[in-house]
């Protein structure tokens, strides 16, 4: 597109800052009669109502903006250089044309040359100049245009004030933009919605459900882009139940039928709150050519496992022209990583190099995280070393992969680095790392206490993820009381922060502290899972609590509708055979899935040493020994079963068949640290 020569003179010589400071000096060097505060229209029209000497302007201006409006931008400014004189309109038209199509300085430039030559604005002039600052990010001149708006009594004017309010959105401010907001004299439902997008953007759900309150108490009917813009804020903080009742208002009021993107909006909601059946039924109330959130089903189907669903979602949505987004991609990498299939990653990773997608950050810290947890740990560390600009998100997949492949040394070597080369540090690189360093022999309470230190000074100790390790690392220290402050210290305690608790009382042998933690954790309306149960029935069986973890065995299934699996039974049989009931021990056994495996037929046959059970013993040895019959650790213990019951000959057969198999065992190492030494 070619450009005036006069235009080009204006551009030349534009520097936003410095013309802008000196708009506020300009002073006008006419009014016009009629008030200006009464000014409410995009287009003002005084200077056609009053005896115009130049009746040649309002031709040329509606010339003007149709030649705009045709995309002849460059034929319109020809116009303008054959015009000899110019009115507010002109600029109106030419300011709104440059912003139109992407031209914000230019569009600016022409705003300061009418200031310069006192040609007054009007509301039409603040709202497209206002419009471009907030669009191209001239903010400290935005906010020298708002005094100017100001100083000419246009801080009323509801579209003048629309866009302010749009302007202090895009800056961050959205505490200013919510003030002007309600000095408004009156709103409409485009300002309400601008609001609402705002908030929705910077993701102050709870701010922006108010809002919506506040706006039917205004007596003000949503739209379908209002229920866009709360469905998103929904999404953004999984309110859940909030979304549903929106959900349902939209239903009532037709905006699901009437509106592909509201019905598109449910489908993102209930994606990113993870609810399965509901986005589907969501997805499939949408005529397939009208579907846009193509990738959320994909995503939400393959974070559930679905390979096949998400396969075939992802085919169909290219069968009707959508392009596949990042999101699909890293959902189909996750489920890789997830399934351990790492043939299908690779399909997936080879059609991200087709679509150029693979140098992106999410893509490529997927690729990184899919490769280390499917055990190819190499190309983990080849595709990090490939990036061009290492980020955060990189480095942490980096170190849960090398925590998957139990590299716990180059997870805290990674840490250090990210230190040093001021990558920076979030929640992930936090927990990664204390859990790396709690299976680590290398670590210690102090180094513990600095890791601590460093999540409280970078503002993530109150962060899920980042307390649950640090309960968890503090436990295996021995410093349940210190587990205790980090819990304390939580302002909303999940499932997941009491089963972190719980478990650290568990593994010290406190287990009436880990009944008190459960039974909190009921009186507060939080159900328990698998999980829980599993770790408070640890400290009962290390407590040798048998009544309590009988009680809470059996209300897994009648309270809680929980079907206790191996691990359950195997804890409960480890706790009864502990206290010498026995014959309990292997009637529960009996009634395990499976009839039991090697880990609850070991724990009898040791309860049966310690118990002096040589019947059950021998029952539990032969059946231990045939559904293991190589491991040599297997045949260790039988080897020392049979010792204790006298039968030297058969204790030496099995302790040669082990040796013969070449069996070794770990060294052990304690994180607990005595006057100073572990």
């Amino acid at each position: 597109m070619s450009i005036s020569p006069r235009t080009t003179r204006i551009i030349r010589g534009f520097k936003v800052p410095s013309l802008v400071r000196n708009i506020s000096t300009f002073a006008p060097k006419y009014e016009y009669q009629s008030s200006i505060t009464s000014t409410t229209s995009f287009l003002c029209i005084d200077s056609y109502l009053q005896d115009n000497p130049h009746e040649n302007i309002y031709p040329q201006n509606r010339k003007i903006d149709g030649l705009i409006k045709i995309g002849k931008l460059d034929s319109a400014l020809k116009v303008l250089d054959e015009m000899p004189l110019c009115d507010v309109v002109t600029y109106n038209l030419l300011i709104s044309g440059h912003r139109r199509y992407g031209l914000p300085k230019e569009g600016f430039a022409f705003y300061a040359e009418m200031v310069s030559l006192g040609s007054r604005e009007n509301a039409s002039t603040f709202s497209s100049v206002l419009g471009i600052c907030a669009d191209a990010g001239f903010y400290e001149e935005g906010i020298q245009v708002h005094c100017r708006a100001l100083a000419l009594g246009f801080g009323s004017n509801l579209f003048v004030g629309s866009s302010l309010v749009n302007l202090y959105i895009q800056m961050g401010f959205e505490n200013i933009a919510l003030k002007l907001f309600d000095r408004l004299p009156m709103r409409s439902l485009a300002t309400w919605n601008l609001m609402l997008r705002g908030f929705c953007e910077v993701g102050r759900v709870e701010e922006l459900l108010g809002l919506y309150t506040r706006m039917k108490l205004d007596g003000f009917e949503p739209n379908g882009l209002t229920f866009s813009y709360l469905l998103r804020g929904c999404s953004n903080g999984k309110f859940l139940d909030e979304g549903k009742q929106l959900h349902c208002h939209a239903v009532k009021v037709g905006w699901v039928e009437l509106n592909i993107f509201v019905a598109n909006a449910l489908v993102d909601f209930y994606s990113a709150c993870e609810r399965l059946i509901d986005v589907t039924k969501a997805f499939q109330a949408i005529p397939a050519a009208d579907v846009i959130s193509w990738n959320s089903i994909v995503w939400v189907y393959a974070n559930n496992g679905l390979l096949i669903d998400a396969l075939e979602v992802f085919a169909e949505m290219q069968f009707w022209g959508n392009r596949p987004s990042i999101r699909s991609l890293v959902g189909l990498l996750s489920l890789a990583s997830g399934m351990r299939n790492i043939n299908f990653g690779r399909q997936i990773h080879s059609y991200a190099v087709k679509l150029g997608f693979d140098n992106g950050v999410h893509v490529r810290s997927a690729l990184i995280n899919m490769y280390g947890k499917c055990g190819d740990i190499e190309r983990s560390v080849a595709l990090y070393e490939s990036v061009r600009e290492i980020s955060l998100e990189c480095c942490n997949s980096l170190m849960t992969s090398f925590l998957h492949c139990g590299c716990v040394g180059d997870v805290v070597e990674m840490f250090g680095l990210m230190v040093d080369e001021g990558i920076g540090l979030d929640e992930v690189t936090l927990s990664t790392t204390l859990k790396a360093l709690s299976v680590s022999s290398l670590a210690s309470l102090g180094k513990f206490k600095l890791l601590h230190s460093c999540a409280v000074k970078s503002g993530f100790e109150s962060h899920i993820a980042v307390s649950c390790s640090l309960i968890d690392a503090y436990s295996k220290c021995g410093q349940v009381e210190l587990s205790r402050q980090v819990f304390e210290d939580l302002p909303s305690p999940n499932v997941i922060c009491f089963t972190s608790i719980i478990n650290g009382y568990a593994q010290n042998g406190r287990g009436r502290e880990s009944l008190d933690f459960f039974q909190a954790m009921i009186q507060k309306g939080l159900k328990p899972d698998k999980v829980t149960f599993l770790c408070v029935l640890t400290g009962c069986n290390h407590s040798g609590l048998v009544k309590e973890g009988k009680l809470l065995f059996d209300s897994m299934k009648t309270s809680y509708g929980i079907s206790p699996d191996q691990q359950h039974y195997s804890c409960m049989v480890d706790l009864l055979g502990r206290a010498g009931l026995l014959d309990a021990a292997e009637q529960l056994l009996q009634q395990a899935p499976g009839r039991g495996n090697s880990t609850m037929r070991s724990s009898l046959l040791r309860s049966c040493i310690v118990h002096k059970n040589e019947m059950l013993g021998r029952l539990a040895a032969k059946i231990l020994l045939e559904l293991e019959p190589e491991d040599p650790a297997i045949c260790l213990q039988a080897s020392n079963f049979y010792s204790e019951i006298g039968e030297f000959s058969t204790s030496m057969q099995m302790r040669e068949l082990a040796m013969a198999k070449k069996v070794t065992r770990e060294i052990g190492h304690s994180l607990i640290e005595t006057s100073g030494h572990r």
